[in-house]
């Protein structure tokens, strides 16, 4: 930067004015105090609670720029359980489990029963990876997961497997945790807020499909059922494997029966077994080559 430039700019940026503050030699009391430091590198100051708000909007910008760069046009959103064994790791649920009450023995019969839909979220992610979608310079249709094991890990694995990149949302929780090895490095996220991680779910989300899970994915499936229900997000397929399943656990005709919803409000589920009939759905929706 030069004082005759026209084009440059007159302020330093933070990151050069950081670069002073880290050079600076001295080391009085007045510079050693927390209250010196410049207040985007002050951690204690940013964990403050009166910088919530300032926290909620890092958590919505960073995500949203890291995948702007990263050239993502919209994604293929998978939410299911974090605890469906792959079809090579069923046996040994079962196994584990010899040993258990007949309750527990039970569990690990369903849970290894329903290893199929592992392998149906690692070939739909891998078929939809395959296509190689690119609309105004972007990729579209790049899956998107929570980022952890079991159905999310089927489908970044999906993606790996296609030679594609795919995104990862992570959240902080009291128990360890951690992304699983598929999804691509510079595409995975870590959330604070729940609020945000369901926010980005759904920003460039185009299609989602909803395997079998407990209250997490039944807390993403009922939220996007309101949002396009209540009119607050446009209609985009809903693909919901496993019908078994969900009818088992939940009475969808019975709500509907009771007038709390309206009968036209299931049409917004398609019901699909295999990745085959989800991406059927989905190429018809838009009007795309299947």
């Amino acid at each position: 930067m030069t004082e005759k430039d026209l084009k440059d700019r007159r302020f330093y940026p933070a990151e050069q004015e950081a670069k002073f503050s880290s050079e600076d030699p001295s080391d009085t009391p007045q510079t050693r105090h927390p209250a010196y430091r410049l207040a985007f590198q002050d951690d204690e100051f940013l964990l403050r609670e009166e910088l919530r708000p300032v926290r909620f909007q890092l958590e919505l910008l960073k995500p949203e720029m890291l995948l702007d760069e990263a050239g993502v046009g919209s994604t293929l959103v998978m939410y299911g359980s974090a605890r469906i064994p792959s079809p090579e790791q069923a046996q040994a649920k079962i196994d584990a489990a010899k040993d258990g009450d007949d309750f527990e023995q039970k569990v690990a019969q369903r849970l290894a029963d329903k290893a199929k839909y592992y392998a149906e979220a690692h070939k739909l992610a891998k078929l939809v990876s395959e296509k190689s979608i690119v609309e105004d310079g972007k990729r579209q249709f790049v899956v998107c997961t929570g980022g952890g094991p079991s159905i999310m890990e089927a489908g970044n694995r999906g993606a790996s497997d296609a030679g594609a990149e795919s995104i990862g949302l992570n959240i902080v929780l009291p128990h360890e945790q951690a992304p699983n090895g598929y999804v691509t490095p510079y595409l995975s996220l870590n959330f604070h807020y729940f609020a945000l991680r369901k926010m980005h779910f759904l920003l460039r989300a185009r299609a989602v499909a909803v395997f079998p899970g407990g209250f997490g994915t039944f807390d993403e499936f009922f939220e996007l059922l309101t949002l396009i229900q209540t009119g607050k997000m446009k209609a985009m397929p809903i693909l919901l494997f496993g019908k078994d399943f969900w009818n088992r656990v939940v009475n969808f005709e019975a709500i509907a029966e009771e007038g709390t919803i309206s009968k036209k409000d299931l049409d917004l589920i398609t019901w699909v077994e295999t990745a085959e009939e989800a991406w059927a759905h989905i190429a018809e929706f838009y009007e795309l080559d299947g």
